[in-house]
């Protein structure tokens, strides 16, 4: 079977690296969806937004190169543990497919007619081609009652964050919300997590390179140059 792009995601993250590791995970982070060729035509999304939620069916672009493996170490078991890939969310997958639920924001017409989806929550890259679109059914779809295996065994360990004046500096021109954003994703600590050195990391967000330090449970925010 040979699957093609209907779209393409434009994410504030330039890289995997600080891309939240579950879709819904931070629920204000903004994205859309570009559809292309015969998809870009508003036929083909009418009646999308009588719907509150998306699943987005789409590629791992970005590790089409890495090398698959039998077992992963899930981030939540600290990087050390192994499971089976198929009892884990890791981006390494076989056929590097990928399936993220996100919120629906509206639907936007552009000039040429073509439609774009606004939508919350996503755990994309930016650019990552999406191979389709299915709305979320609640009825069908959410099963609270679950259990979550490893996930709900281990809790997971969330940075303290500071800002440097430097940093503050840098993002003077941003609004509070997105200093808020981009302090939720960090505190979040998107080191793999076989990597905890003390060291300086960066990020792209918003088109910006943003460096931090980490110590223990520290996060300082260093600069935020374009």
């Amino acid at each position: 079977m040979k699957i093609e792009p209907i779209a393409y995601f434009s994410s504030p993250f330039g890289t995997k690296f600080g891309v939240p590791r579950q879709s819904g995970l931070l629920a204000d982070v903004p994205g859309t969806v570009r559809f292309v060729g015969e998809w870009a035509h508003e036929e083909a999304v009418r009646g999308i937004d009588d719907f509150d939620y998306l699943w987005l069916i789409w590629g791992f672009s970005l590790n089409e190169k890495a090398e698959k493996h039998l077992t992963v170490r899930p981030p939540r078991l600290g990087g050390n543990a192994r499971v089976g890939v198929f009892a884990t969310r890791s981006s390494f997958r076989p056929n590097n497919l990928a399936l993220s639920s996100v919120r629906l924001l509206s639907v936007e017409r552009q000039p040429n007619g073509a439609p774009l989806l606004h939508v919350l929550g996503a755990d994309l890259a930016d650019g990552t081609p999406i191979y389709d679109i299915k709305p979320y059914l609640a009825f069908t779809d959410a099963h609270p009652e679950a259990h979550g295996g490893f996930v709900e065994k281990v809790a997971w360990q969330r940075l303290e964050v500071e800002w440097s004046r430097e940093a503050m500096t840098d993002v003077e021109g941003w609004s509070e919300c997105d200093r808020q954003l981009l302090t939720e994703v960090l505190s979040e600590d998107p080191r793999p997590a076989y990597q905890r050195a003390e060291r300086v990391y960066g990020l792209s967000f918003m088109g910006y390179e943003v460096t931090f330090l980490i110590a223990d449970n520290h996060l300082t925010v260093l600069s935020c140059k374009r």
